[in-house]
């Protein structure tokens, strides 16, 4: 089966064709980095980061790219207010590049914290100016854009697909819609591409004169153009980015290029906090840091998020964090008693293997909700009938094995599931034996201490008819 991902730019279904066969070139809009990313913005990186796992899972080679936005992000998000960089600058006392990289590596250690795979490269814009200023300069030339004083505005009456991505129309995006409109703008519409402010303490020197800095929307145009070429096959972004940041870039790209910037733009759905909006003034914009302090793992956040469809709003709660503990602490489980069923069929030969029609169905229908616009929930459902399968005894002998295999292919696109490596398994085992061997000889007190040595570890211990059978609590 085709994966088909929902297209933001003509409003359905497509299927992924690569245009290099076997390599999809995929570009994220990646954070501004004046503050810790709130759970809301890891929602969005998180989808990138499953987008990519399952293109991978299905054989595909991934090119990912995601930006580090470190100047030039107003706080209207247009051409007007505050850099949010100087803003933070300013709150903290401390100088704009301190704050950008202070951030930057936070953004980097909780992707790592909450297990995403590296992306090839996380360009920073202060590194792409010259990048930048050679793409408005071809921009200029063609008739695209125009200079006034120190500033370069597009023009986006010269590209008529202006508007296409998000709906907008010229016509309609009329001056105080959102905020005064500069009187040297020739259309309320048209968007900066450089700017100069002698006060800005990011700037560069340029054609344009002294004291610029970049628009943010050309920033990812030209950090995508370097790393990706001129094409891409998927540009991801959370639903806030359609307009104006994404319907900006394709319009200077493909003014630029000549070329279709993107194949297919994705975009996710905004997340939602008991039901609500998140709001500073509601005191319920959380980070990991803030999900950790309540004694969470990274990975249950990362549950969390990726347990919807991305194109649907998903409601976070605390009550809902503790249901994904349970979720996550059941297939952990479910790892283990998977690698049990495998061990005894290697001890004992004879063991009947059953289950194996069962294991086939749970992948096809695994697959098949991925390759569904990434249906999340129907894939976890999948996943659910499996475990339900396993605890009923209907996997047994080989299919333990087959099942197994398949629980660490689902968990390559999870990411949230513990399976225990030999090693660790055989110095749990030994200590299991010490225990056994103290109470046959009627050591209780040694019994007892190896059982709560193991138990302050986070291994509980259950006797059964079948022996002893340890989990992770």
């Amino acid at each position: 089966m085709t994966f088909r991902l929902y297209n933001t730019f003509t409003n359905q279904k497509e299927d992924v064709r690569p245009m290099t066969p076997g390599i999809v070139r995929m570009y994220n809009c990646g954070p501004t980095v004046y503050g810790r990313p709130h759970i809301g913005n890891l929602r969005s990186f998180l989808f990138a980061d499953v987008l990519r796992r399952w293109l991978e899972y299905t054989g595909l080679e991934v090119q990912q790219v995601m930006n580090i936005t470190d100047v030039g992000h107003l706080v209207d998000d247009a051409d007007e207010g505050e850099d949010k960089l100087q803003a933070q600058a300013a709150k903290e006392q401390l100088d704009p590049w301190a704050i950008a990289a202070k951030h930057t590596k936070q953004f980097l250690e909780d992707l790592d914290a909450l297990n995403f795979r590296p992306a090839m490269n996380y360009p920073r814009a202060t590194d792409h100016i010259p990048e930048m200023l050679e793409m408005i300069e071809v921009l200029v030339e063609k008739g695209y854009a125009y200079q006034v004083n120190g500033d370069v505005y597009f023009d986006v009456t010269k590209f008529p697909a202006y508007g296409q991505l998000s709906g907008n129309r010229v016509e309609d995006l009329v001056a105080g819609s959102r905020i005064e409109v500069r009187d040297e703008k020739r259309n309320p519409a048209d968007f900066a591409l450089w700017k100069s402010d002698e006060k800005h303490l990011m700037k560069w020197d340029s054609s344009y004169g002294p004291h610029g800095f970049p628009g943010w929307h050309i920033e990812c145009s030209a950090m995508a153009r370097k790393h990706l070429g001129d094409q891409l096959d998927i540009h991801t972004g959370g639903e806030d980015n359609v307009f104006p940041h994404h319907e900006c870039e394709i319009a200077q790209s493909e003014a630029f290029s000549g070329k279709r910037f993107a194949n297919i733009w994705a975009h996710a759905k905004f997340l939602q906090i008991d039901g609500g909006k998140m709001s500073k003034s509601l005191g319920n914009v959380y980070d990991l840091g803030d999900i950790q302090e309540r004694g969470y793992e990274a990975r249950i956040l990362r549950y969390t998020l990726l347990r919807g469809q991305y194109r649907q709003p998903l409601n976070f709660t605390w009550d809902i964090l503790e249901e994904s503990k349970a979720a996550v602490e059941n297939y952990d489980r479910l790892a283990q008693d998977l690698g049990r069923l495998v061990k005894a069929v290697e001890s004992d030969t004879t063991i009947k293997s059953r289950g194996s029609d069962l294991v086939a169905t749970a992948k096809a229908d695994f697959e098949s909700a991925m390759n569904d616009d990434l249906n999340m929930a129907r894939a976890l459902g999948a996943l659910g009938t499996l475990r339900n399968e396993v605890g009923r005894g209907e996997v047994t002998g080989e299919a333990a094995a087959e099942a197994l295999g398949l629980l660490r292919g689902i968990d390559s696109v999870l990411g949230v599931i513990h399976f225990e490596s030999g090693d660790l398994e055989s110095t749990i085992q030994s200590r299991i034996d010490a225990r056994t061997e103290a109470r046959a000889n009627k050591d209780w007190a040694e019994g007892d201490r190896i059982r709560d040595e193991l138990l302050a570890e986070g291994i509980a211990l259950e006797d059964s008819p079948d022996g002893v059978i340890w989990r992770r609590v």
